[in-house]
Order: structure tokens, then sequence, then C-alpha cells
């Protein structure tokens, strides 16, 4: 596209650089766009048209740009031309990538209210005839009805009782009280989402000081409220049924067309089928689908042929009487999911690197011309290592499926699977207020059809069982999220199996038993981030198995090599040194390194051939999308799933989440399935299946696998890592009745959520109990190399394990890694609340005085990670007593280390520095701490001063936002 700068309006310099401006808008003032002060956002005058810039950063590194142009209904047809054609121009500054909608007064697109939540009330009058003041004004008793689920349209109408009808809510606005009546054909979902409505008028126009009442249509006048309310309208009587408006009337769309626009006119495009091959990149086309239309612009077209297909579309909607169709322009390379889902293939391209080379040529014309483009060309995505937010020292319990049976495994072989076997696995954890329990199934690539059902049966019942307060998992082998691997912190994974199943299977099927034999020949590769996120596949015994990123372990029945990639660290070798220990102790090792192998190295593997050298991709998480679902079962068979409907919720947050719906999160490289306590039972059982039919039917055309991890929550009982994609109060799922009963509580005491009961914690339930007798295999004769985290050993609590570090003989460490220290900045992975620690009391200081004091006794190697501390009694009878007598006293608490003398501590126990010796490019940088968390180290008032919040509200962003201001500010 074409662009010279006397075709783009001023008023947009600057517009959509900055990647938290969120929201920007302007008024259409004698043809030309004028911006309106943020105090004003919100506010609409029906006399007026203006244009809505969204931005939103997104975790890809890129913006994306929504622009609205809304249309109030006196505003003049000059007006809304112009608003489309500025529309345009404000898209060209943009780099020709932005979506636009055109939005009019009371047929608002859904995306467009959720920007304005809870709802728009447009005021009369507009610039043109001079804006009315309703603050200097008496007040006006107010008639209006509220229609929606997720978003409310909110319209005033006439005064009257031939307006109310029993479909609808209605809110009258008195001077003294706000009066909701709720229509009997009306949802409880629309009735709470009103609520937020009364709320907003209550803060508005009363200043929050007025009385609410509810009423119910055909509630007789027995209470005061109902008889106050019929009173306005002269008593009691009534209501007719309704008949259909103007505004209930669908449109009668016939097929959906396409049209190509030449020189200004739309000429209908015949073919038997939609295909992307249609569209040309040097033309614009129409595809009219009823009371939506897409306009698409070709990347190649001109700013001059653009504004003429908006044009053509306005006369297409004004000849065919369509003035209230939603119409949705899109440029070629960045089109909507609903309009590539209108054709009937829409290939897989990469066209973004074309689009952000356009993108850079407008800014370089912009910077050119003295225009700030800082921004708008695309960020370099912020490269993270996933966190599991999940506590890592809970209790586990694994059992392995057989048949329709399932066997409990031993501590020392909970983390051993096989790729040919199903698992089930119980994960409990303390959390906020009450134990957390996980029940999962793991499916190995090699397993059969028939235990992997019977897995996910077994599964649902220890579920069931516990009145669906766990959460649901389904994990696949190879696509296992990172809360897989913290709860197992080190895993094997053996080719074959050990089931009945699965050897019947390949004794059929005549296939050779690969199963793994400790005296043959296997490769692993090993792969993690650290000690507790560490793994090692088996994978096939050949050359091209190898990979230059990864360690790997190499044995025959007597001899163990070791083979390092030219491309791993010290950190890779570390994880590699833990996983022998695991899997092949007390054997002397060969290391290999790449580049210089030995002939039996390679005679091992059958012989030298090429690898990859790249390291494999995970799928990356997306930007989070809410849907709400409806799930209908099979006409004929109960049991069997139907359709699923779903619907995107835009700008979700928390209070979107209703107690009588399912929802689906999606972010791609996991799914959720939240489940609302009031949901009917019979409804929740098809919870996974609905999962599974929403990854199946991959709405947003993201390619996602049918092997993503799926989760299945139940209201009450969200895991951290559910709950960091919101602004999280967990009271609010903690108050009793259904959605409107909750709201209306919350309404009447003034914002607050009262009368929230809460859960007590209760003990984790067991299948069996978990074994605490270590296997004589898995003994170690290397010392380990230790870290901070190793200190912290799963069934205990943290201040329980913080103690009992003090107890570990350095000398028995490996000296070539520093002693472990207990203070750790973000002690547990969980809700970022649960960062901060408490000062140290009297007592523990005590205690931890007297260990100071007497040098720890001596051990012999460290305990592993699965092993419990019971498990290791026989070795260490002293150290062991002293933990046992202290433990009942002291497992609640925690300590944080000692500051150096000299340094503050501030609000979290840690010491604080200036600023100005924790930025990065710092002249006399501070040594020893986390260079991962410099802000963690500021003080109170410095963070405020280079944030603009808190800590508590920074440590409640996701990490990509966090790690973009740390950016900002040089802690990064």
């Amino acid at each position: 596209m074409s662009v010279s700068m006397k075709d783009l309006d001023p008023a947009f310099q600057g517009a959509g650089q900055k990647a938290y401006s969120g929201l920007e808008i302007w008024r259409i003032e004698n043809f030309r766009p004028v911006p309106i002060p943020k105090s004003a956002y919100g506010k609409f005058f029906m006399g007026d048209s203006y244009v809505v810039l969204k931005t939103t950063a997104l975790k890809s590194g890129a913006l994306r740009h929504d622009i609205h142009y809304w249309l109030g209904k006196d505003t003049s047809q000059d007006e809304a031309g112009a608003a489309a054609i500025k529309t345009v121009e404000l898209d060209a500054v943009l780099g020709g990538r932005a979506v636009q909608y055109r939005e009019v007064q009371g047929h608002e697109t859904e995306k467009f209210l959720s920007y304005f939540k809870p709802c728009i009330i447009p005021q009369e009058g507009g610039v043109a005839s001079g804006f009315k003041h309703a603050e200097a004004e008496e007040h006006q008793t107010r008639l209006f009805v509220c229609k929606g689920k997720h978003v409310v349209h909110v319209k005033e109408i006439p005064f009257a009782r031939s307006s109310l009808s029993h479909d609808d809510i209605f809110i009258l606005d008195t001077k003294s009280k706000i009066f909701q009546f709720n229509g009997s054909n009306s949802s409880i979902q629309e009735r709470a989402k009103a609520l937020e409505v009364v709320q907003y008028i209550k803060d508005t126009y009363h200043d929050g000081k007025c009385e609410v009442a509810a009423v119910e249509d055909g509630k007789l006048m027995a209470d005061a409220d109902t008889g106050e309310f019929w009173g306005f309208f002269g008593g009691f009587a009534p209501l007719p049924r309704k008949t259909a408006s103007n505004d209930d009337k669908a449109f009668d769309s016939e097929s959906t067309k396409l049209l190509c626009v030449e020189k200004g006119q739309a000429e209908p495009v015949e073919a038997d089928s939609l295909t992307r091959e249609l569209l040309l990149t040097n033309k614009c086309y129409i595809l009219d689908c009823g009371l939506e239309i897409f306009v698409w612009m070709g990347r190649n077209t001109s700013l001059d042929e653009r504004k003429s297909a908006s044009g053509a579309v306005e006369e297409l909607i004004r000849a065919s009487d369509r003035q209230k169709a939603h119409i949705i322009r899109l440029i070629e390379g960045f089109e909507t999911v609903m309009f590539r889902s209108k054709f009937e293939s829409w290939p897989q391209a990469s066209e973004l690197a074309v689009s952000d080379d356009g993108r850079g040529k407008v800014a370089a014309l912009l910077k050119r011309q003295g225009i700030n483009v800082k921004g708008l060309v695309k960020d370099a995505p912020v490269k993270e290592e996933p966190q599991s937010y999940l506590d890592h020292t809970g209790n586990l319990q694994v059992w392995r499926v057989n048949g329709d049976a399932q066997i409990l495994l031993t501590a020392s072989d909970q983390s051993k699977f096989y790729s040919g076997d199903c698992y089930i696995l119980q994960y409990s954890y303390s959390g906020d207020e009450k134990e957390e329990h996980i029940i999962g199934t793991w499916f190995g690539k090699q397993s059969i059809e028939e235990e992997r059902a019977s897995a996910t049966s077994l599964a649902s019942k220890m579920v069931e069982s516990l009145k669906y307060t766990p959460v649901q998992a389904r994990f696949y082998e190879e696509k296992e999220p990172i809360q897989f691997y913290t709860i197992f912190q080190s895993l094997i994974v053996f080719k074959g199996g050990l089931s009945t199943g699965y050897k019947t299977y390949v004794a059929e099927k005549e296939i050779p038993d690969d199963t793994y034999r400790e005296d043959g020949v296997a490769l692993f590769r090993l792969q993690g981030s650290g000690p507790d996120n560490m793994q090692a596949i088996q994978v096939e015994t050949a050359a091209s198995s190898l990979n230059s990123s990864y360690c790997y372990i190499l044995h025959s029945e007597s001899t163990v090599f070791t083979w390092s990639g030219n491309h791993t660290n010290a950190a890779d070798q570390e994880l590699m040194e833990r996983m022998l220990d695991l899997i092949k102790p007390n054997i002397q090792t060969k290391p290999q390194k790449e580049g210089s192998e030995s002939e039996l190295f390679w005679e091992l593997l059958g012989g030298k051939s090429e690898y990859s050298s790249n390291k494999l991709a995970r799928v990356a998480e997306s930007d989070p999308h809410l849907f709400t679902c409806n799930f209908s079962k099979g006409m004929n068979n109960m049991a069997e799933p139907g359709n699923l409907k779903v619907t995107e919720i835009h700008s979700f947050t928390q209070d979107d989440l209703m107690t009588e719906d399912m929802f689906i999160l999606d972010c791609r490289s996991e799914v959720f399935v939240w489940i609302g306590k009031q949901v009917d039972a019979k409804n929740r059982i098809h919870a996974l299946t609905i999962g599974q039919k929403f990854i199946e039917h991959d709405f947003l055309l993201e390619k996602i696998s049918p092997e993503a991890p799926l989760f299945i929550i139940m209201e009450g009982s969200e895991p951290p890592f559910f709950t960091r994609f919101f602004a999280w109060d967990s009271s609010k799922f903690a108050m009793h009745g259904n959605s409107f009963q909750r709201k209306l509580s919350i309404v009447k005491n003034g914002g607050t959520t009262a009368g929230v009961d809460k859960p007590k914690r209760r003990p984790a339930p067991s299948y069996g109990g978990r074994s605490s007798v270590p296997d004589s295999k898995s003994g170690r004769s290397r010392s380990m190399s230790f870290s901070p985290d190793r200190v912290r050993v799963r069934g205990r609590s943290p201040a329980f394990n913080a103690l009992a570090a003090a107890f570990e003989n350095s000398n028995s460490r490996n000296q070539s890694t520093p002693p472990p220290t207990v203070r750790k900045i973000y002690p547990k992975s969980v809700t970022p609340d649960s960062a901060k620690l408490p000062a140290k009391s009297t007592a523990i200081s005590t205690l931890t005085s007297s260990f100071e004091k007497a040098p720890p006794p001596a051990r012999g190697s460290l305990i592993p990670r699965s092993v419990k501390g019971q498990e290791a009694t026989k070795e260490q009878p002293d150290t062991n007593s002293k933990e046992i007598s202290l433990k009942n006293n002291i497992e609640s608490l925690t300590i944080t280390e000692d500051s150096k003398e000299g340094e503050a501590d501030d609000d979290d126990g840690l010491p604080t520095y200036p600023y100005e010796r924790l930025r990065i490019n710092s002249e006399d940088p501070v040594a020893e701490i986390d260079v991962t968390k410099r802000e963690a180290y500021l003080s109170s008032e410095e963070f405020r001063e280079k944030f603009s919040m808190t800590k508590n509200a920074f440590l409640k962003l996701p990490k990509w936002k966090q790690n973009k201001l740390k950016m900002a500010v040089q802690l990064f």
C-alpha cells in the first residue's frame, strides 16, 4: 500500500505506539478526528460519531490493533462517512494491519462493549447541538432495558408500564432507589450481569449513595420494594405478551456472497465454493453474510482503493436496509478466525514477515516527517522459562493401569514410566485455605486404547469420590506441561510396557517387544531446567537420535557412556550427573564429547549418521481466550455428546465465570474446562468430552494438538496455574447462592463480598497409602551436587525443611557447587501473595541460634528427592530424631536468612539496595543477588516510584508482562 503524509490525519500521529496504551478515542468534529480526554472514555453522545482504537500487547511481542467507529443514532450521514474514512487512515498510520469494526448505537459488538464494562449509556445531544450537562439538572426517573449474558446492551426506553415485558431485565432509576425488575423468562446469568449495570448507575449518578431493590416478575405485592416499584406505574397489573419489535427481527440472509470492488462498484464473484485462492492481493472484496459483512483488502491495494471499498459497503447496507449490520474490515494476512471459517479451505501461511516489512516502511515514512515512531515496529518476544505456579512440596501417589485394575507403585518406582502403559497420579498440596488435589492420567505413546479408557474411568471415579473438588488432568507423553514435571521433579520414561494389555497387543500384532531391560542397550535423552524439573527419555538406540543441544546416557550391560552435545552447558551436564544416580548408580562412566567419540560408542549405536542440532520445540503459551460453551447430548444415545457451541468472551475477568455455566480457557499449550458449582451433575460428567471436542474442533484455527494437556477445574478449587490468568479473589466463589444472589449481596453491601464462609482445611485422602520403603537398588555411591532447592523435601513444610538443612554436612557435598542457602526470594511458586515472607519470630531465632553454635553431625550421601525424610531413619537416627522432635512445633513456620550487617530488611525479608546499584548497566553493581529478580531488592518506596504499582500488584501480573516492565526500567 502506497502512503502519502497528506493522506494521513495529523490527529493520529503517535496512535497505538505504546504497548500499554489500551484505549484511544477520537470524536468526529467538523469531519476531523479530535482526541477526547481519558476522563470522558465510555461517555458517548447520540448525536456524534467516534473512532476507538484498542491496542493490545501480545506474548509474541507484536501489538494487535482493533479499530471501531461508533455511530450514534442521531449522528449525520456525513459524520458517519467521515468516521469510516478516518478509520482507514488510522489503519494506514498503524501499518495496515488493524481489524476495523462498524458499531451502531444499540447494536454494538460484544468485543466493543467489553472495553467499557459493565456498559455504555449514550447521552442525548452532541458536539453540533451542544452537550447536555446532566449533573446540573434535577434527577429524572428513567427506565432502562438490559439484554445480554456476557456483556450488557443497555437502552433507555419510555417510562411506562407498556415498556415492561416478561423476557428482559429492566432497571428503574429513581431519585432515592434503583429497582431491578427481572422478567420471568430471563436467565439467572442475565439478571446477575444487569446488577453490574445497577452498580454502575449507583456509582455514576448517585455517588454510591442510594438503595437497591430486586423485584421479581409475577411476584405479588407482598413486600415493600415490590409495592413501591409498581407504585411508580400506577399499581400492579399483569404484563401483556410482548410483540416483536424491529430490534428483534433478524435479517433473512441468503447464502453467503462474495463481491469484488472495482472502481467503487461491487460486482459478484462467480464460484462453486469459497476458497482462499479467490482473493487477489491487488483487489478489495466484500463477503456478505447478512447481518455480518466483511471487507477484505489486499495488501497491494492503495489507500484510495480501500476508502472506495468502505464506501461501497456503506452503499450496500443502505440499499438493502441493513443499517444495523456489523461491518468488519480486514487486511490481507490479518484475517479473523470468523472470516477464515467462512471459507471451505484456508491454508496456513506465514505472511507476517511481509506485513512487518510494510509496517516498517510506514514507520520510516513517519520518522522522516519528524514523528516519534517508538513502539510502531514489532518488539522482539520476551524469552522466558515456563513456570509451574504449583507448590512442589506436596504428596504424590502413582498407579499403573493393568486392564481394569490399578496397581500402586512404590516411592522408588513412581517416577519411572513406560511408554506402553497408562498411569494415574494423585498429587495433594496445601492451598491457601484447604488441601488441594490433582488427579491425572498419563498416556504413553505406545499404550493401547482400552487401557487409556480404563485409566480415564478409574481417575473419574476417584474425582467423583471426592465430590469433584480435585483438578482432573489428562496428559500425553511428549506433550506434558510444566506442572506435570514439577509434580514428579525427576522422571524416567522407558520404552515398552509392563501391562498385560500391552504385552497381549504386541504378541497379537507380532511386534517386537522393546521393553527396557537393565542389562540391555539403551539410550536416554536428558532434558529439564533444574533439580525440580529433569527427565530422562529413552529413545531409539541409533545415532540419528542424538541432538547437539542435549546430553545423553548410553549403556549396555556393563558399560555406561555419557555424551554431551556441543550446544549444552554446565547446567545440562549437572542434570546428567543427577540422572545417572537414578538410571545407573555405582558404575564408572565413560564421558564422550561431541566430535571426539570412541569407536565403541558408535558401535553400540549401530554406526554414525546425521542428527539434529536444534533443541526440540515445545508448544508456546499463547494469549488466553475464554469461551462459554453449550453442550447438548445426542438425541438417540444420552451418554454420547452432541454439538458443542462456544462463544468467546472478550476482555474477560473473574466475574465472567458464572456458577451456572461451564467455560473453556484456551492458551494453546493447555486447555482448561471450568465448571460452576450449580452446573447440572448430568452435564458435569461430560467435562472431559467437552474439552476434547473443543480441542478437536480447533475453534481458533491455531492447529492445537489433539494431545494438548487438558485440565478440568471445579469452582472453588482453582489451582494457581489457572487463577494466574485473572485478578483473582477467592472469596467471590466462597459465597452461597446463584450468580444473581451473590451479585445482589455484593451490590447491597457496598461492593464487598459479605457473608463468606471460609472452607476448612481437610487432610489429604489416601488410596492405599504411599510406600515409604526405598528400593534396595536405588542406593547411590556418588554424592550428588547440591542446589538451594534440594533442601525442600517433598511432604514437609518449607519451615521444617529450612531447619533440617541446618543438619546438612557440607563435607558430604560435591565441593564443586556452593552450599545450600535457605533463603528464597519467592519460596513457593503458588499465588503471588504467598511470596511475602513473615519476619522471623523469637522462637525460631532461638532454634536457629542453637544450630549455629553446635556443628551439625556428619552424614553420608544426601537423600534423593524421591525418598521421604522418614526413609533415611536407619542412616541418620540422630538427625531424624531431632527433626521429628521439632516437627510439630515448627512445621507451620517460615524462616528467613539473617540480613548482613548494615543492610536494611524490606517487607519481604530481603536486603534492599538502591536502584542505581541494581540496574543492569550499573557502574557499582551489587554482588551475590539473584539477577533474574533484581526488582525484589528495591525498597517498597522505590519500587512504587519505578513501576507505578506495589510489589503485590506487580506479582499478580503474568511473567511476560513483568519482564516487559523490568526491561523498561533496566532491571531485566
